[in-house]
C-alpha cells in the first residue's frame, strides 16, 4: 500500500512562544491548523491524531496531550487522538504508529502533530529538563550539561577508534549554520557569527563539556510541526477533488526503526571491535534502504540528519554509508554534504542551524523530505532531488527512526 505525504506545516523556530503569553496548547494548535491549512483539508477528513512530545510534563506540567487535540481544535472532537514519547524521536515514532494505521485500513487519513515547549525556563533548567532521556543516576558520566557531555564522549570514541580532528566538527557546524540562513523558518537566521566561532578558540567557541564546545550544540527550541499521511485511497479522492496528480506528491518509501538501550556508554562497549559505533543505527538505515527498494547512499538525492551535536552528524555521515566506517572527515572536506554536493546533509540547517524542538523535529525531517523531492524548499532546495533520507535519534540513540521518501512516477 502506498502512504502519501500530502504536506504539512512548521511554526517559525526563533519564536518564544512564552513570550507572546502562550504556552505548550497553543504550539499544538498552531501545528494542527497550520498542516490543515497547508493541505486544503477540513478537520472532518481526518481519521485520526498522533502527537509527537517527549517532555510536556516536565516543561510546562502539561501532559495528556492526545485529549489537548480536542481542546484546541473542538472540531476534531470525537477523532481518535494518542500521544507518543521516545525522546528527540517522539515524532517519528507517531509517524510509525500512523503508517501502520493506515497499512491496517483502519484510516486513511491521519495528521501527526510534533510539539514543544522549551524556552520557557532558563536555558540552565531546560537543559536539566532534558536529562530525563538518560539513565537516571547511572550513566556514570561526571558532568554539569549531561547532553554535551555524553555527545562529547562520543567524539572521544570516534578519536580512540579511527583519529579526528576537531576540524571537521566545526566544519559541519560551520555548514548547517550556513544553510540555515537560506530557511525562513530557521531560529538561527539572523545570527551573526565570525571566522573564530568555528575554530577551537576558546572564547568564541568555548568548551560546554569535555569533546564538546558551544558551536557543536543544537538549539533549545519552541515549536511544532505537523504532516498529514493518506493512503492510496484517500488521494485518489483527494486528487481528483483538487485536479492534480497523485504522482504530484511524495510517498514514505521506507522505514527503519531499532531500539538500543538507554545507558550511553552500554552501547559504546557493545560495539568495539565492530565497523561500526553503532551497529543498530545501521540496520535501522539499511532496513529502509531495503523497504524503499533502494541499494544505498547512491540512490539518495539528500539527507536531513540528527546533528543535535556535530558528533551525530559526524556519525550518520558513515553510517549512512557516505564514507567508509570512520572516515567520515572525507565527506566533510570533499563537500560532498555541502548545498552542491554529491549528497547534501541538512540543506535545512538541521537541529544546530533550524532548532531542535525536541518532539516536533522528526515530523520536522519528514516535512524537509517532502519539500525537497517536490522541488518546493525554496531557497536551500537541493537541485532535482527526487528520494531522500531521515534519520532521528532519541538520548543516546536508544531509539532510532529512519525514513525514505520519494516520488513515484
Amino acid at each position: 500500500m502506498a502512504i502519501y505525504l500530502l504536506g504539512g506545516h512548521q511554526s517559525d523556530f526563533a519564536r518564544a512562544w512564552s513570550r507572546e503569553g502562550l504556552d505548550l496548547s497553543d504550539i499544538l494548535r498552531d501545528g494542527i491548523l497550520g498542516a490543515l491549512d497547508a493541505c486544503k483539508l477540513d478537520p472532518s477528513d481526518i481519521d485520526a491524531v498522533h502527537v509527537g512530545n517527549a517532555f510536556g510534563e516536565l516543561y510546562r506540567g502539561q501532559g495528556h496531550l492526545a485529549a489537548m487535540v480536542a481542546q484546541v481544535v473542538p472540531e476534531l472532537h470525537g477523532v481518535p487522538a494518542m500521544r507518543h514519547e521516545a525522546a528527540c524521536a517522539s515524532a517519528s515514532i507517531a509517524v510509525l504508529a500512523a503508517t501502520a494505521e493506515i497499512e491496517a485500513g483502519r484510516y486513511d487519513c491521519v495528521l501527526i502533530v510534533g510539539a514543544e515547549e522549551e524556552k520557557n525556563l532558563p536555558g540552565d533548567e531546560a537543559s536539566k529538563v532534558q536529562n530525563a532521556a538518560s539513565w537516571q543516576g547511572r550513566e556514570g558520566i561526571d558532568c554539569r550539561f549531561m547532553w554535551p557531555a555524553v555527545f562529547g564522549r562520543l567524539s572521544q570514541e570516534y578519536g580512540e577508534r579511527y583519529g579526528l580532528d576537531r576540524r571537521h566538527l566545526n566544519r559541519i557546524a560551520e555548514i548547517n549554520l550556513t544553510n540555515a540562513k537560506r530557511n525562513p523558518l530557521s531560529q538561527t537566521r539572523k545570527w551573526a557569527f565570525t571566522a573564530e566561532n568555528f575554530t577551537d578558540d576558546d572564547a568564541a567557541n568555548p568548551i560546554i563539556e569535555p569533546g564538546t564546545r558551544r558551536m557543536d550544540c543544537g538549539q533549545i527550541t519552541d515549536g511544532t510541526s505537523a504532516i498529514v499521511l493518506c493512503s492510496d485511497r484517500f488521494m485518489e479522492r483527494y486528487a481528483a477533488r483538487r485536479g492534480v496528480k497523485a504522482s504530484d506528491f511524495p510517498q514514505i518509501l521506507g522505514w527503519g526503526h531499532t531500539n538500543a538501550g538507554i545507558r550511553f556508554l552500554d552501547k559504546i562497549e557493545r560495539s568495539k571491535g565492530q565497523d561500526y559505533v553503532f551497529p543498530h543505527v545501521r540496520k535501522a538505515i539499511t532496513d529502509a534502504w531495503g523497504r524503499a527498494g533502494i541499494a544505498g547512499p547512491q540512490d539518495l538525492s539528500g539527507v536531513e540528519t540528527h546533528d543535535c551535536f556535530t558528533s551525530t552528524e559526524y556519525m550518520a555521515i558513515d553510517h549512512l554509508g557516505l564514507t567508509a566506517p570512520g572516515q567520515s572527515w572525507q565527506a566533510v572536506e570533499s563537500g560532498l554534504i555541502e548545498l552542491g554536493g554529491k549528497c547534501p546533509v541538512n540543506a535545512s540547517g538541521g537541529l544546530i542551524g533550524v532548532g531542535h524542538p525536541v518532539g516536533a523535529t522528526g515530523a520536522r525531517m519528514l516535512l524537509d523530505a517532502g519539500r525537497q523531492v517536490t522541488g518546493t524548499a525554496g531557497d536551500y532546495q537541493v537541485e532535482g532531488a527526487r528520494t531522500y533520507q531521515t534519520l532521528n535519534i532519541g538520548g543516546s540513540l536508544g531509539t532510532v527512526v529512519s525514513f525514505v521518501v520519494g516520488r513515484v512516477g
